[in-house]
């Protein structure tokens, strides 16, 4: 038996050039050049002022990676143009909602974004800011999020092991068949 998410989070990142002589498929050795975007909740929501990452509902008969895709372009105006590679980061995330009296489930994925790539915000959103790891993981609230920044330091950083999460831009496994 199969359980649809309430929610979907995506994590922004972007791997800027190296600033040494690191080989570019080494990221884990320049891993300060990973930085991680957050966005700030409009005041006339719930939670204003979170920094976050972008989150939404999975619609009725919407596949759960078209949802994070689709919460994406919504919330920071980023598509297939601006993406490099969209991830499954194999983390499911729990939390008790008040306003609901139950658990709320959200999947959580990523996306690789060029370097050049600016969000620009829905009004859902009233800032952006770029972070580094440390200061992403620093930054924000909830344990979830650190957790899904520690996925995104320890799987993503390297070419072999992030293959293994690599999705296509519509959701499928990067390299089946």
């Amino acid at each position: 038996m199969s359980l649809r998410p309430d929610l979907i989070e995506c994590w922004l990142f972007r791997v800027s050039p190296p600033a040494s002589s690191a080989s570019p498929a080494d990221l884990r050795a320049d891993a300060e050049r990973l930085e991680i975007l957050l966005i700030r909740r409009a005041p006339h929501r719930i939670f204003p002022g979170l920094w976050q990452c972008v989150t939404g509902g999975v619609e009725a008969g919407e596949r759960i990676p078209e949802a994070a895709m689709r919460e994406v372009r919504e919330e920071t105006g980023l598509g297939p143009d601006e993406i490099e590679a969209f991830y499954d980061l194999d983390l499911v995330n729990q939390f008790h909602e008040p306003s609901v009296d139950g658990i709320v489930t959200s999947a959580v994925f990523a996306v690789r974004l060029r370097t050049d790539a600016e969000p620009r915000l829905s009004s859902e959103h009233d800032g952006a800011h770029w972070h580094d790891l440390d200061e992403a993981h620093q930054q924000v609230i909830w344990p979830g999020y650190r957790t899904a920044i520690e996925r995104i330091r320890d799987d993503l950083s390297e070419p072999e092991r992030a293959g293994w999460f690599e999705l296509t831009l519509d959701g499928q496994r990067a390299g089946s068949e």
